[in-house]
């Protein structure tokens, strides 16, 4: 099964997670070869999304939202071989949960979504909690 939105169930959630302060939602998107939007229009998902980007990154940095980390998939090492290679990889910080919340209820951004609909076929969109950056990653 392709996850490419999440469910009122999924969406409270999100919401009822009891911690305050700032969140990071890892992205994991792979996209359609060719964007499937409802009008027919013609693009590839790549371009899809990338109109996506453009027509969202001002709603996230004004809300005090940003990208932390990009990366490139290269191989999987551990885990399934078969489809769960990911095209685009990055982790979004944001303020706190209310401030995601609020980006989803955007009506610009609403309308911005057509375009991440039509590009994505599979994704995971995690919420985590930053914690200090160091020499030990096990605790």
């Amino acid at each position: 099964m392709d996850h490419v939105g999440f469910t009122g169930e999924q969406f409270r959630g999100f919401r009822d997670v009891p911690r305050k302060g700032p969140i990071h939602m890892l992205n994991l998107v792979k996209l359609r070869e060719r964007a499937e939007y409802p009008d027919g229009r013609a693009a590839t998902g790549a371009e899809a999304y990338a109109a996506y980007g453009r027509e969202t990154a001002h709603i996230l940095e004004r809300l005090g939202g940003r990208i932390v980390w990009r990366g490139k998939m290269e191989f999987m090492l551990i885990g399934p071989q078969e489809g769960e290679d990911w095209d685009l990889c990055f982790i979004a910080e944001y303020p706190d949960a209310e401030v995601f919340v609020s980006m989803i209820k955007d009506p610009e951004y609403r309308a911005a979504m057509e375009h991440r609909q039509a590009a994505v076929r599979d994704s995971r969109l995690i919420r985590m909690e930053p914690l200090p950056v160091g020499e030990d990653f096990g605790g």
